[in-house]
């Protein structure tokens, strides 16, 4: 098996390529999706059992939130430091939550970075994810047989996934070294304005 990463600016985007992904036969517990929620896109409200009460806060996935089919049925709220509310679904997700809620200050890269780490990406491009996450982007994770992998690759590119050492190069220009779990997370205006500078662009 092989794991394939894509960073989208809009969440837009990142679905069609979760559902492109599945229509071609990937199945939905080998894809993963992380996708930033500051702007409330995505609230429990959407889900009738209401148990998100306190998932913004917390590091566990909290309730299911609507989706269109597959894999994007089966969103939870979670938080995540440095990068604020998502909604997240998949062994990507569960991993990070895991790595959150067991991070102690102060000790190796956890959450989302050791996450990616952990399923093969590399900590450069790990970091460039997770600021772009934290920017309002969407990760889409999945693992895929070595023969489907240059299909799956494709996918990703189709759907306007992100250049990350392009990206890694714009944010850089912008002083940023790597990502910051302590930092704050974006907000609304902050995301939709970094939306706009990259706004039909693949870096």
């Amino acid at each position: 098996m092989k794991n394939i990463t894509g960073l989208f600016d809009t969440y837009n985007d990142a679905s069609a390529a979760v559902s492109a992904l599945e229509a071609r036969g990937v199945r939905s517990d080998d894809i993963s999706i992380v996708s930033n929620n500051a702007d409330n896109r995505h609230t429990h409200e959407d889900n009738d059992s209401g148990a998100a009460e306190g998932a913004g806060t917390g590091a566990g996935i909290g309730a299911v939130v609507g989706g269109a089919g597959g894999l994007l049925t089966g969103l939870g709220i979670m938080a995540i430091p440095g990068v604020g509310p998502v909604v997240a679904a998949g062994w990507l997700a569960a991993t990070a939550a895991g790595a959150v809620a067991g991070a102690v200050a102060g000790g190796a890269a956890g959450g989302l970075i050791g996450a990616l780490m952990d399923s093969g990406v590399s900590e450069e491009e790990a970091h460039v994810y997770a600021e772009g996450v934290r920017r309002g982007g969407t990760l889409v994770t999945a693992r895929v047989d070595d023969s489907m992998e240059v299909e799956a690759e494709a996918i990703l590119k189709q759907s306007n996934r992100v250049d990350p050492m392009a990206r890694r190069q714009a944010y850089s220009e912008q002083g940023w070294t790597k990502f910051d779990h302590s930092a704050d997370p974006y907000g609304p205006a902050e995301i939709e304005q970094e939306r706009d500078r990259y706004r039909g662009r693949t870096l």
